[in-house]
């Protein structure tokens, strides 16, 4: 069996959101999705969240793509590779990561996930901070 993982806020679910789970099934049998926590997506975004982590975790829940959704650690994302073991990290095509690190932590840690990037799906579109800006919030 083949776990792909993806990670985010995923604040807003949108068609955007969807596509990256669409593309992650794809590349094996099984999809964990990573919800970052609140503290989490307020330091890297520099705002809280609109919606708390246990609702973002709840969406992500009832989408048909996914098989598993879990809230993130409270420390470094990376952490939470340790405990989902995923055979492929689906990274989102604008998601902010340094991918020599990731690969370091990695195989460090004796694991061997292949790193991917999604393609974007109509990004003048659907982009959590395009929509946010357009309803304002």
């Amino acid at each position: 069996m083949v776990r792909v993982m993806v990670a985010g806020a995923f604040d807003f679910l949108h068609p955007g959101h969807l596509d990256l789970f669409r593309q992650a099934k794809k590349h094996g049998d099984e999809l964990v999705v990573v919800v970052a926590r609140d503290a989490s997506v307020e330091k890297t975004k520099g705002k809280k969240p609109v919606f708390s982590e246990n609702e973002r975790l709840e969406v992500v829940q009832s989408v048909r793509f996914v098989d598993r959704a879990v809230l993130g650690g409270m420390g470094h994302w990376f952490d939470v590779l340790l405990d989902v073991k995923p055979d492929v990290l689906l990274l989102g095509y604008d998601q902010k990561v340094d991918e020599t690190a990731l690969a370091a932590f990695l195989a460090k840690r004796g694991l061997k996930t292949k790193i991917l990037r999604a393609k974007s799906f109509e990004a003048h579109k659907f982009k959590s901070s395009k929509l946010k800006e357009h309803l304002g919030i």
